[in-house]
């Protein structure tokens, strides 16, 4: 068994933990590490042994991330089913705050209340901030919303909570809600995964993403940027203002 422990934990923390993973262990796609026993302080799960990341494997998580994602939500911003109501994004509170469409909630919950927090850490400029609010105007003009419901998405979804095992790709920590699929793809993208063109290519023969979605990528990297900026330094606030401004110039060329 494998104990993580935070003697600091707020209330909730491992419990929001336990009932993401179950969550996403529910959808029948791709494989979440079992846990054993929650507390307030700690989470025992199962040791997982790590392997050689490999290209078959690898086509077939994406193909299970798919399965997850279809699985659904109740609504944007939704938490798991019996949660302690409240989630988490590494030690960061995370609201799960519902909202009936994507660009509210992605705006409302998921990017300007980490982009004002990095503006109080001094991690992000005047200057920056008022580009990702420029950016968050336009996603609120609903220009980048569609017709697929909510997904049921991992929310924390970088290589380092990718376990590559000999029985496959197996996720951790997780910051699960109800979201939209491409955010876990960016965050992939973001911090980059071994094989990632083929996981890639796996999800997309399993659900096909709409065209156009490489160049979305910098809209649902807002999120991750922002969290990062917080407590990582002006070196991500500078990358969260390129992203802010990659999605005005795309909201500019949508517009002709």
């Amino acid at each position: 068994m494998f104990t993580k422990s935070y003697p600091a934990a707020p209330e909730g923390f491992f419990a929001a933990e336990a009932a993401g993973l179950a969550w996403l262990a529910d959808a029948g796609g791709a494989r979440c590490v079992r846990v054993e026993s929650v507390g307030d302080t700690e989470i025992v799960l199962e040791e997982l042994t790590t392997a050689r990341p490999a290209r078959e494997q690898a086509r077939r998580f994406g193909e299970m991330l798919a399965t997850t994602h279809r699985a659904g939500a109740g609504a944007f911003g939704a938490g798991p089913p019996g949660g302690p109501g409240v989630g988490f994004i590494g030690r960061r509170e995370m609201s799960l705050r519902e909202h009936e469409s994507w660009s509210d909630f992605y705006v409302l919950e998921r990017v300007l209340p980490y982009a004002e927090q990095a503006v109080a850490r001094g991690n992000l400029s005047a200057d920056g901030f008022r580009t990702v609010q420029r950016a968050c105007d336009l996603i609120r003009s609903g220009i980048f919303d569609d017709d697929e419901p909510p997904a049921r998405v991992h929310g924390d979804l970088w290589s380092g909570n990718v376990m590559w095992t000999l029985t496959g790709v197996v996720m951790i920590d997780p910051a699960a809600h109800g979201g939209h699929r491409e955010t876990d793809l960016a965050m992939l993208v973001l911090f980059g995964a071994p094989f990632l063109e083929e996981i890639l290519a796996g999800y997309d023969k399993a659900w096909p993403l709409d065209p156009g979605w490489h160049a979305r990528v910098p809209l649902h990297q807002l999120f991750p940027l922002a969290v990062h900026a917080v407590g990582h330094g002006a070196s991500y606030g500078d990358e969260l203002e390129r992203a802010a401004s990659a999605v005005l110039r795309l909201g500019a060329g949508s517009a002709h």
